[in-house]
Order: structure tokens, then C-alpha cells, then sequence
């Protein structure tokens, strides 16, 4: 089969930093799907990974950890997937990566594809999905409120994959207010028509921009960038009780301003299911499941901003280069193979 891998970590910017290989075809066994892979999508583990990690078995190391694919075999303790299924997931930070013609995942990581959507379209979402998902309803609880709290949270960095997934399943919470962050015309007004209901300039001090929106300290604060630069901010904000969750990597985090406060601190991963076999780790097929029908329900959309075509290494290192640059919005997927 075709792939694209690579034998050493580094920039992107190296010839041999993705290549165009060719590997054996994989078996399904045990509770695997063997899945055809249609599209992928490009996420920022995806970069780190390239940059500071080398192969996990074998000479090659093949990333992606998105895809939209068609089921072609399933192992012989499948129960809730047949060959010809169209499905979407995130897969496993612990395996091989999607970035190949056929892949192996675990069925209970996996969802049937929204219908209403096409191939590149469906794999812009679930890494995204799964980790907004998490946060906002394991995590930070958003459904119950923090007494004397606004029944509202700040997304900082909205523009960007999770954060604009976390806009649109907020918005699924009716009576909580959204408040996203984004810094340019373009990511500002992408935010909006995601449907946050303010948005405020996360280059300039947060607290003070919402202290004017008049609503009252936000009961939770949903930090997916730059979390070291906006501790302080946050710390000062964020209602007495209130629950804070991030995702990214900051090399040093300080909490203690949280003390005063008795802030609640959560960290999510959303690879932590599948890389430990938890006990619940069908929730995430689930939450896939739900996200499904809200997209084909109308009520959440794909974040897809940019396509493109085939899947090879060329593509695959602009899309990283694209995401690398910061300036990125939403999804960037590549589909297709010739």
C-alpha cells in the first residue's frame, strides 16, 4: 500500500521530512477495522509529532490521526462494524497513522460517517470533536452551573480546530453564553458565524475585555493556545469556583493564582482513552455518533477551511507548513489518491 512516512524528527522543511513510501498491506484482528482511507486531516500532534519523535515499529514512521474512510475487513471480534461501512475517527497516538491507504483502528474509537457530508469534509472533525467534546462536557461540566457565576465560557484561540468545534457544541448548551478569542478580521468574523456570541482580541488583556461586556465573571474558561501568556489573565477573570481546562503543551504552568479562587484545573487528552484501553474508551465511538447526528441535523458544521489533493507527501507538507504558520483557521484536509 501507499503511505507517507518518515525516519527521522525534524523541521518540515528537510526533503526526507515526509516521503512517499510503500508498505505492506495490514490484517485485521481482534476488535480492528481495516479501513480504507479516503481522507485525512492535519493537527497540531501531527506537527510535534514530526518534529521530536521517531518511528514506533519498523524503519517508518507514518502520522495522521484523522480520517474518513470504507470499512474493507474487520477482525473477528468486530461486533458493531461491516465491510462497506463508511466511518470517521482519530485513532490511536500509540499506532500507525491514518496517512496511508489502509489503516487499522479500534471499533470503539470509531463512528459511522455523517451522510450529509463528503469524504474530506467528514475527516476535518473528529480529533477536533472528540477533544472539544471531552472538555467541555467531562471535563469543565459545562451543563451545571458554578453558584453566583455568569452561566458562560471563554474558548481562547476560537479560530482555531478545537476551538472552533467548542464554539458550535457550546452553542448546544442553550443558556450558556459563548465568548470566543481571535486577533484578525478573517479568524474574528469566523468565530461569529460559528456562533459566539462576543468575541474579544486575545492580543490585548482579556480580563478587562470581558469585565466590559457586563455579563459577570464566566464560570469556565476553555484555554486551547498560548496558555502560559494568559494564565494571569485568566486567573483574574474566571468566577470564584469556576473550572478551567486546556489542551496545549505550555513548558511551565503556574496554578497558584488559581488558589484564591479554588479554580478547578483540567488537562484534556483526547488520546488518553485509547492509549490506556480505559474501561469507557467506546465513548469515544459514541461521541462520534452524536456529533453525526448534529451534523446531519444541521445543527453542527464542518470546520473544514482548505482541501487539498491526493494524499501524498508533498500535500501532506503543506498542510503542516500551513499549520506550523499559526495564522491557520479551522481544518486543513487532503483527500483522494492517484
Amino acid at each position: 500500500m501507499r503511505a507517507i512516512g518518515y525516519q527521522q524528527p525534524g523541521t518540515i522543511d528537510r526533503t526526507e521530512a515526509l516521503v512517499d513510501i510503500e508498505l505492506p498491506d495490514p490484517n485485521a484482528t481482534g476488535r480492528d477495522l481495516l479501513v480504507e482511507v479516503k481522507a485525512v486531516s492535519v493537527n497540531p500532534v501531527d506537527t510535534k509529532v514530526r518534529a521530536g519523535s521517531g518511528s514506533i515499529h519498523g524503519d517508518w514512521r507514518v502520522l495522521g490521526w484523522d480520517a474518513a474512510g470504507v470499512v474493507r475487513a474487520v477482525g473477528p471480534e468486530v461486533r458493531g462494524f461491516e465491510p462497506g461501512d463508511e466511518v470517521f475517527y482519530a485513532g490511536s497516538i500509540g499506532r500507525e497513522g491514518t496517512n496511508a491507504e489502509l489503516h487499522l483502528v479500534d471499533e470503539r474509537i470509531v463512528g459511522k460517517k455523517p451522510v450529509s457530508l463528503d469524504w474530506a469534509e467528514a475527516a476535518a472533525l473528529p480529533l477536533t470533536a472528540i477533544t472539544a467534546w471531552e472538555a467541555l462536557f467531562e471535563r469543565l461540566s459545562v451543563r451545571t452551573p458554578v453558584a453566583g457565576a455568569a452561566h458562560a465560557l471563554l474558548i481562547v484561540g476560537g479560530a482555531g480546530g478545537v476551538g472552533s468545534m467548542a464554539i458550535q457544541l457550546a452553542r448546544q448548551v442553550p443558556e450558556l453564553i459563548v465568548i470566543a478569542t481571535a486577533s484578525r478580521p478573517e479568524t474574528q468574523a469566523w468565530v461569529a458565524e460559528l456562533g459566539a456570541h462576543h468575541v474579544i482580541d486575545h492580543r490585548q488583556p482579556l480580563a478587562r475585555q470581558v469585565a466590559n461586556l457586563g455579563i459577570g465573571a464566566p464560570a469556565f474558561v476553555f484555554s486551547t493556545t498560548h496558555t502560559d501568556e494568559h494564565i494571569e489573565q485568566i486567573a483574574e477573570l474566571i468566577a470564584p469556583q469556576g473550572r478551567f481546562a486546556l489542551i496545549d503543551d505550555p513548558k511551565t504552568l503556574d496554578v497558584v493564582p488559581f488558589k484564591r479562587k479554588s479554580v478547578s484545573t483540567h488537562w484534556e487528552f483526547m488520546f488518553t482513552r485509547s492509549m490506556f484501553e480505559t474501561a469507557d474508551m467506546e465513548t469515544q465511538g459514541q461521541i462520534l455518533s452524536t456529533i453525526a447526528s448534529l451534523v446531519d441535523a444541521g445543527d453542527v458544521r464542518t470546520t473544514l477551511t482548505g482541501r487539498f489533493s491526493p494524499i501524498n507527501a508533498a500535500n501532506l507538507k503543506r498542510a503542516h507548513q500551513a499549520l506550523e504558520s499559526t495564522t491557520a483557521r479551522g481544518k486543513i484536509v487532503i483527500e483522494g489518491w492517484q
